[in-house]
């Protein structure tokens, strides 16, 4: 059986290695574990073109709709939120006041209903991670509604009609993680356990395949180096494996940072006859323990965070915006640029 899973992971991994640039989208996700309890959930949006994202902080208290469509997905937020927000239309990803964490990465061939889910209560891929936010506060309780699967995700595309096929990675504050997947309707939940990294494809199945092939190899003098999909896995959860364990945020944040740009995809590194390679736009760093989201951009000099505890989340509090094409010379908390705005209209 040992050798058997070692020849899959083997084939899996040339498999991997041999796809074309274009074929795969560029998005890498970490944990970085550190010393008391310190967790960062560090992750970078890659595309071909620039997807401008605004950060916004939503209070608790707060009615909301999944979708324009009759029968709708409606909640009240129990939990204040800082989410980042595609084209002030879709929520990429966030974390809430009690330290969850979700981030939306792509995942080509996903598809998200069939027969039976489509005539469930609809929601909107752009408000479908501020709805898991806003309603729970540990993996358990994401994974429970997950199960539940009362509900139908579809949304609009964008970039000219790109579909946003995505699969999420989800963690909490005490640094417990999983991945979900959507097949034809099913959706697949995943502890992630001792992988501390994902990127894009193959599902995470055949991921950590991969990631075991070369864990037997080592990495200290063998680890793949390209801008593809599994070797950017490999790379990021083979370094989260090899550095300090530190209790100091400051610290740890910068930790999380390095191992992360290892894994990321240059700024404007392209490839000849690949028009589709995709280089990190943004990268953000989510610390569970003090509820700091971070947000570095690669065209700024710097990057800053947006400190959850110092905020009014409570009921009837306003809601809360940063526009980030404004934060050039913004280093470390950004909570006094936050300026009231009556919230973003989501592109359902």
């Amino acid at each position: 059986m040992k050798k058997f899973g070692l020849t899959l992971a083997g084939t899996l991994a040339v498999a991997a290695l041999s796809l074309p640039v274009s074929k795969a989208e560029a998005c890498s996700r970490i944990l970085y574990q550190g010393a008391d309890s310190l967790f960062v959930v560090g992750r970078s949006l890659d595309w071909k073109t620039p997807i401008p994202t605004n950060l916004y902080v939503y209070p608790r208290g707060i009615h909301k709709q999944g979708s324009d469509k009759p029968g709708a997905v409606e909640w009240t937020s129990k939990y204040g939120a800082v989410y980042a927000v595609g084209y002030d239309g879709g929520v990429t990803e966030g974390m809430n006041e009690k330290g969850l964490v979700i981030n939306g990465l792509f995942c080509k061939g996903t598809v998200y209903d069939n027969a039976e889910t489509s005539t469930r209560p609809p929601m909107s891929m752009a408000m479908f991670v501020a709805w898991l936010l806003d309603c729970n506060s540990t993996v358990d309780e994401v994974a429970a509604v997950l199960r539940e699967h009362n509900f139908s995700l579809g949304g609009a595309t964008f970039d000219e009609g790109t579909v946003s096929a995505l699969h999420w990675g989800v963690t909490d504050a005490t640094g417990r993680s999983i991945i979900f997947e959507f097949n034809h309707g099913d959706i697949n939940i995943y502890e992630m356990g001792d992988y501390l990294a994902m990127t894009n494809d193959p599902n995470w199945p055949s991921m950590t395949a991969i990631i075991d092939y070369w864990r037997k190899k080592g990495g200290q003098n063998t680890l793949p180096g390209t801008v593809s999909s599994p070797d950017r896995a490999v790379r990021a959860d083979y370094f989260t494996h090899h550095v300090d364990k530190t209790a100091d945020t400051d610290l740890g944040v910068s930790i999380a940072r390095s191992i992360l740009v290892n894994s990321c995809v240059p700024y404007t590194y392209l490839i000849e006859g690949e028009p589709n390679v995709s280089s990190t736009q943004w990268r953000s760093y989510a610390d569970t323990r003090d509820k700091r989201y971070y947000f570095d951009l690669v065209t700024n000099p710097g990057y800053y965070y947006v400190d959850l505890t110092q905020l009014d989340l409570r009921k009837g509090a306003k809601i809360l915006k940063l526009d980030t094409s404004k934060t050039a010379d913004l280093v470390g908390s950004a909570n006094h640029r936050l300026k009231p705005t009556p919230g973003f209209t989501p592109m359902y």
